[in-house]
Parts: structure tokens; sequence; C-alpha cells
């Protein structure tokens, strides 16, 4: 609708342009490890405190009104970034239960996708595990030639590469003051004619279409 009326549309996903999302950029641009093999996402995490009463449930575990719980409300931010990072991810599937019966949407998922390039992909996500299972560092990407292992949402840890010559480096690049800033500016550039914002209804809606196949396959 946006496109017909000559209007353009901008969604949220604003780690397309934050500074570790970036280098992950850079780094896969320059060929530093080569040729991308697959990628795998591991997020696990025990119950929030808010999730053990259940007649205050948070509104992320509604399905009427958030989809398909914390899987949509943070997966989505995971999938982007690699639609952005890796291209388009051509198909998906996946399996989803509600294990714990804390609250009404499903709490562990696991998909396996594969990228228009030829990448392949796998997920896992829990988010009802015991403290010690807890596990932040949520993106590894493969080449023929090495990995780049990054965080989507601790953004103070650092992005790691490491190569087949043995060689190891990090790299620290703490977001900005304000996280959304960066993308708001794109935003700002392209309505005043300077720039492109990277992230928009048609890259969004590819991510939505991925998170819909990894839940009714």
């Amino acid at each position: 609708v946006c496109s017909a009326a000559s209007i353009p549309l901008f969604v949220a996903y604003y780690r397309r342009r934050l500074p570790s999302f970036l280098k992950v950029e850079e780094l896969l641009r320059s060929g530093a490890i080569g040729q991308p093999c697959f990628v795998t996402i591991h997020q696990v995490a025990p119950p929030n405190k808010h999730d053990l009463h259940p007649d205050s449930l948070p509104w992320r575990v509604m399905p009427e009104i958030a989809g398909n719980g914390y899987f949509f409300d943070l997966a989505c931010h995971q999938l982007d970034a690699l639609d952005y990072l890796l291209g388009p991810i051509a198909t998906a599937k996946g399996n989803s239960a509600n294990q714990a019966g804390l609250y009404p949407s499903d709490d562990v998922v696991s998909a396996s996708y594969a990228f228009e390039s030829g990448a392949i992909g796998t997920g896992m996500w829990c988010f009802t595990t015991y403290l010690g299972a807890s596990h932040d560092y949520t993106e590894v990407i493969v080449g023929n030639e090495g990995r780049i292992s990054y965080s989507a949402f601790d953004l103070n840890l650092p992005v790691v590469l490491e190569t087949n010559t043995g060689s190891r480096e990090e790299f620290h690049l703490p977001p900005p003051e304000h996280v959304q800033e960066p993308l708001i500016q794109t935003v700002v550039d392209e309505l005043l004619g300077r720039g492109n914002c990277p992230s928009t209804g048609h890259s969004a809606s590819r991510t939505n279409r991925v998170l819909d196949q990894i839940i009714e396959a």
C-alpha cells in the first residue's frame, strides 16, 4: 500500500546500523571468513520473574497481542540481522511447544532455514531453562576460512573473529547512548533525499514470513 502511494515505510530493526553489526558486515564483505557456510542461533534463558504470576502476565507472552511470545519478540531481531548480513532467507521450518505451561504462548522453538545465497542456518530458543543454562552469545557465522561470533542482545560483548590461520581478534564496539539513533538518522537522511534507510517494509516483511514459516511448519 505504501509503495502504491509512493510513501516510504520504515521498520525499527535498528541493529542494521549499530556499530557491532556494521563490524560483522565489514568482516563478511572483506572475506575475513571466506564463503559463509552456516549460521547458528542459540538463545536460552530462565523464566522472567513476571512470567511466574499468571494473573499479571506480561504482554509479550500473550498470543493475541504479541503473536507467539518471546520468540516473536526476540528472534525477529536476530533473523532480520541475518537477512541484512547474509541476504534473504529462502525457506524456513521449525518446531515449537509450550513445555512449562507458564503462559499461553510457546516457550521453546527450534528452526532450520536456508538462505538464497546457499548458506544454511539453525536456531534454538528456550525461555524456561534453569539459570545456569543461560546463554546470550547467540550468533555464530561459520565460513570456509573462519568464523564470526557476536551477540544480538548483549551489545557490550565483543564481535569475535577466528580464522583458519589460528588468529583470534576481538572488536569491542559498545552501542551508542541512544540505541535507535543511528537507524533513525538514516530515516531522516532518506526523507531529506541524502541517503537510504536499510530497514524497510519490504525487508521486514521477509522476517515476518520466516517467523511464520518456523511456527507454522
